[in-house]
């Protein structure tokens, strides 16, 4: 179904999804289903779902993670506003940084865009910091390059402290 009428031009997006709360990976899967249904946007793919020992703060369980590709008419500001709306319609809290959540969307790149707002950084400004996001990323996209940065999988090899385990069909 096409729900971009052909009058929007059509970006395509990375968005990263995480959860560690209230069983993460229906999370998730309810989430791939949210995105799918974005007005003027339409779900090109997803990762499988990653595995990933928190970061910052570690008395909380572990993150389930995983990265979308999308193609959308939405501007990269509404975009950011309809996945605040997808988290907040999870139950997502802000309590402290890096507290647990029951779902975390992030734009990682839109287009080739470079933008640093108050409120968008584009790229997302830790993604080549993040096992746990690259690896998603790569496995849909092996040749991604990360705008103003490079080869994804090059930084891939630097987070090899970072344990991620792709998480088995259940």
């Amino acid at each position: 179904m096409n729900r971009n009428p052909g009058c929007q031009p059509v970006s395509r997006a990375y968005i990263g999804l995480g959860s560690n709360l209230d069983d993460p990976a229906s999370q998730l899967g309810r989430a791939f289903d949210e995105l799918a249904h974005l007005p003027s946007s339409r779900l090109l793919t997803h990762s499988s779902l990653y595995r990933s020992a928190p970061l910052g703060r570690f008395d909380q369980p572990d993150f389930i993670n995983a990265v979308a590709y999308i193609e959308t008419g939405l501007a990269p500001h509404e975009l950011l506003k309809a996945l605040l709306e997808i988290e907040h319609n999870h139950g997502r809290m802000r309590e402290y940084p890096n507290a647990p959540r029951t779902l975390d969307l992030d734009i990682l790149m839109y287009d080739d865009l470079q933008c640093n707002e108050h409120c968008l950084i584009l790229p997302h400004p830790r993604m080549h910091q993040r096992a746990f996001v690259l690896q998603p990323l790569l496995e849909i996209a092996p040749d991604c390059r990360i705008p103003g940065r490079g080869a994804a999988s090059e930084f891939l090899a630097r987070c090899a402290g970072q344990q991620v385990e792709q998480e088995q069909n259940k």
